[in-house]
């Protein structure tokens, strides 16, 4: 890391002002395929004068900089120099992205800048943004620009966002927003999820190497990391549920949103007073078995992880193609009570692609890739609801995190590739009968509800939900793919 006030360094940032280009703001407006308020169009001119501002506001600054890269295989590899306002920005930079070696430093070519001012607020009525806090990526000038907000996440995902539309676009490289992890046979597994569904937990298993926990790309005949760390969830972080994460928050690791125990300087992992989204940012070295370099074959297995807080979905399921594509058009789980303001029982939560916030492309261009890949390497693809059974939030009970370890292992280990399955009569996707080590009853869901015209009802409600999303990729999306919807009537 370098710091220097801002005037010595002119040289170091892009000057180029075309007019043209595609600008995407990561915290913005509707897409092309109606999908709420995601990414919108930046006028050109516009982040000229913005970028402008936001450099005017570092003079005389001390600011810190950081060269790093991001993609493990070298053939994907993009140079990246980030320049921040506060040093705890570029720890999270040197943590998250790649680290070159100091041989590498001497003559470092950046292809993309990051520049983080939190201090700086944009004048929305002036400067064209939203708000006064702006995440704004420009493919032009290759730059992302990012202001009002000292949220550190915004710098990783920005580079993400980079490429969700280079690889797929450029390279024929499905980007995708998981975690993944190889076993001692070479064998390569996935997980896909939202915030909060055990992304990172159930990919951090001591019997298998960490090739990453968040986002990665899929070749035609591997799958690669883009980052060098994780970016953990912590809210109520234990050492006997997540040993390898808690062992991983030492020196040299970044905690966000955290209170403290009063009177200590310990975290308090159970304190969401701030919000629920506390965070550790910290080198994937940090953990015990990550594997270095951070690559490995393409997957056997792909997981979509849900916390399905209606408590209707299977706590595991086998997909076919169409119905994995669908699943991952959908990009489903739930919130429950009091994550949000206002939320007072379950609501659906649909991200295209378990990350629509972070792709240019349209969803069905990624589906696509998923299911040609799947043709070409016949992964199987499994549902796993962490969520509930026996009834709704409120009413029924979080499905145990061993049991979701030990349906997970059937899968990995080639068991329930023998088991006897059920069709869900709503949702189609096969359920198997028995599983080592997990209650038979758990796995139908229907068999923990005491009232099953209950839960009839309540899977329907939910498969209306499923139904009315996907409306917005209707015209985009292949027979094939609409031809898994569930029944709500």
């Amino acid at each position: 890391m370098k710091t220097a006030p801002l005037q010595q360094i002119p040289e170091n940032l892009p000057v180029a002002r075309p007019k043209t280009g595609l600008l995407l703001p990561m915290t913005s407006l509707k897409t092309q395929f109606g999908g709420g308020d995601i990414n919108i169009k930046f006028d050109s001119e516009k982040f000229d004068r913005l970028y402008e501002k936001v450099t005017d506001h570092l003079v005389g600054k001390e600011v810190y900089i950081r060269d790093s890269y991001a993609c493990a295989l070298p053939e994907y590899r993009i140079n990246i120099r980030v320049v921040t306002e506060s040093a705890f920005q570029n720890l999270f930079a040197n943590n998250l992205f790649l680290r070159p070696k100091a041989e590498e430093l001497e003559d470092f070519d950046p292809e993309w800048h990051i520049i983080a001012a939190p201090s700086f607020e944009a004048d929305p009525a002036v400067d064209g943004t939203r708000q006064g806090n702006f995440a704004i990526l420009n493919f032009t000038r290759k730059i992302i620009l990012i202001g009002g907000t000292a949220y550190t996440g915004e710098i990783k995902k920005g580079i993400f966002g980079v490429l969700n539309f280079v690889l797929p676009h450029q390279k024929n490289v499905l980007s995708m927003h998981c975690s993944a992890n190889v076993g001692k046979d070479g064998d390569t597994a996935i997980f896909f999820g939202l915030s909060g569904t055990g992304k990172t937990t159930l990919s951090s298993d001591p019997e298998r190497m960490l090739i990453g926990d968040d986002e990665h790309g899929w070749t035609d005949d591997s799958v690669f990391n883009f980052e060098g760390g994780c970016y953990a969830k912590v809210i109520n972080l234990s050492a006997k549920n997540e040993p390898q994460i808690y062992n991983a928050i030492k020196f040299g690791a970044l905690l966000e949103n955290i209170n403290f125990i009063p009177g200590t300087r310990l975290p308090d992992y159970e304190d969401s007073s701030k919000t629920e989204n506390t965070r550790a940012a910290y080198p994937i070295d940090f953990i015990d078995n990550a594997l270095e370099p951070s690559f490995g074959d393409a997957p056997k297995n792909i997981f979509f992880l849900t916390a399905d807080a209606f408590g209707v979905l299977p706590p595991i399921s086998r997909l076919t193609r169409s119905q994995a594509m669908y699943l991952f058009m959908s990009g489903y789980t739930a919130k429950v009570a009091g994550t949000e303001a206002g939320v007072l029982e379950p609501q659906p939560t649909f991200s295209a692609c378990f990350g629509a916030v972070f792709l240019p492309l349209h969803p069905a261009k990624y589906a696509e890739m998923l299911g040609k890949k799947m043709d070409e390497t016949n992964a199987k693809v499994w549902l796993i609801n962490t969520g509930w059974t026996g009834g709704a939030y409120g009413v029924g009970n979080r499905i145990s995190l061993p049991y979701t370890r030990s349906l997970i292992n059937a899968a990995l280990s080639g068991e329930l590739d023998n088991a006897k399955y059920t069709p869900d009569p709503i949702f189609g996707f096969e359920v198997p009968d028995l599983c080592t080590g997990v209650p038979s009853e758990i796995l139908t869901p229907m068999n923990t509800w005491a009232d099953k015209d209950a839960y009839t009802k309540k899977a329907k409600e939910l498969a209306g939900f499923f139904n009315k999303n996907f409306e917005k990729f209707a015209e985009h999306a292949s027979n094939e793919i609409k031809s898994a919807a569930p029944k709500s009537n």
